[in-house]
């Protein structure tokens, strides 16, 4: 269950998602917060650039492992926009992150394109458990999820 601050990570991680928007970049965006819920480090999607690994959440795996101890890693939290792809979920995976909290999940996204007539992924759309067995996931967050929408909705009808 998400509390009060936690709702705050993720309010930002909207906020990060639209400004991903506001520089052409598709709405995505994340934070790392520790286990005494200071804010380590935060990033949006930065895949204009031609460069179609610069999620925030696989920018979050790299940071985390250049600069947190396994255990530190293994009680941090990833809120984010939308629910890890299967690169991004992996990269989790593979550095030791803790729980994954997320506004909307792959599968709303995936409908959601779907609507506006967005060719399909290059990659299968997978949650992160399917990837990433035994994490804990909250997600998606009813209201959020709306605004998340719309900024998809947005970056598409351009």
């Amino acid at each position: 269950m998400v509390n009060g601050s936690e709702m705050q990570h993720l309010r930002r991680c909207v906020e990060l998602a639209k400004e991903a928007l506001e520089a052409g970049d598709q709405p995505f965006g994340s934070i790392l917060v520790a286990a005494d819920g200071a804010v380590l480090f935060e990033d949006r999607n930065r895949v204009s650039s031609g460069d179609q690994t610069r999620h925030p959440e696989f920018e979050i795996a790299r940071w985390a492992a250049a600069n947190m101890t396994v255990e530190e890693r293994a009680v941090a939290t990833v809120f984010t926009s939308g629910e890890h792809c299967p690169m991004c979920a992996a990269a989790h995976g593979w550095v030791g992150l803790g729980r994954i909290v997320y506004v909307s999940s792959c599968e709303q996204l995936s409908t959601w394109l779907a609507d506006l007539g967005v060719p399909a992924s290059p990659v299968q759309n997978l949650s992160i458990q399917q990837v990433v067995p035994n994490l804990v996931v909250e997600g998606p967050i009813a209201d959020l999820d709306k605004q998340v929408h719309d900024l998809h909705r947005r970056f598409y009808r351009r």
